[in-house]
């Protein structure tokens, strides 16, 4: 197995958490698809929550945002998705609604800003659950594309070795996985600059062109930061 390793500058940086809302300029349409049976529209995204409602099958949604919640079984495969829907408002599984797309068409619901990656104690010698080494840029990118977009996503996807972040726009490619240079909240940034290149995590796109995004080991050596920047200052966008 192959893992990777980014080198980083030692410059202090501080965090902390901000809370973005989601906003409607980006919401998605879909199409529910029972063979038949009303779409249960629930008040969390999961099977365990309670019904706000239902849908019926055929009906068209508006979906403001996506999250991760409990694995179901639809029409279009096995997936832990859940698609924040505005009539009635609620979550529905996403395994069931078509969108014309494998991956997510929405921003993600979750969308503060801060430092919960699960291993910024730890040594950057050791490699997370994914095949990335630990505290570096790949794996809080993976861990940011895991998390907030419900992607099984490792340093196999696809098929596919993603390796260094140099190397993440053609594997995306080779992959099925869209690249081009549009930004979008969710997105990964990725520059090709470097011996190892880079990626980071779009958490918010501002009208003014700029955009903010999450990541680790490159302002302060295998630690978070946050940093607002130009939008066509990014090499590529991957969008899983």
């Amino acid at each position: 197995m192959a893992w990777i390793r980014r080198s980083g500058l030692t410059i202090g940086a501080s965090a902390v958490a901000i809370v973005l809302g989601v906003s409607t300029a980006n919401a998605a349409t879909g199409t529910v698809n029972t063979s038949g049976t009303a779409l249960t529209v629930r008040s969390g995204a999961g099977t365990g929550y309670g019904s706000v409602g239902t849908v019926a099958d055929g009906a068209g949604v508006t979906i403001t945002c996506q999250t991760r919640g409990t694995t179901v079984t639809g029409t279009y495969g096995t997936s832990s998705v859940w698609d924040k829907i505005t009539s009635p408002t609620g979550y529905v599984a996403d395994a069931y609604i078509y969108t014309g797309s494998d991956g997510t068409v929405a921003p993600p619901c979750i969308q503060t800003v801060t430092d919960d990656y699960p291993y910024k104690s730890d040594s950057w010698s050791d490699a997370d659950p994914w095949l990335f080494y630990k505290r570096e840029c790949v794996s809080f990118a993976a861990w940011r594309v895991r998390q907030r977009l419900g992607v099984d996503f490792t340093n196999s996807y696809g098929g596919v070795h993603w390796g260094n972040a140099i190397n993440w726009d053609n594997a995306a490619a080779s992959a099925g996985v869209k690249v081009d240079h549009t930004a979008k909240v969710g997105a990964v940034a990725q520059w090709n600059t470097g011996t190892y290149g880079h990626v980071a995590y779009v958490a918010r796109v501002n009208s003014d062109g700029t955009i903010l995004i999450e990541e680790y080991n490159y302002l302060s050596g295998h630690n978070y930061d946050t940093r607002t920047i130009s939008a066509s200052s990014v090499g590529n966008y991957i969008h899983f």
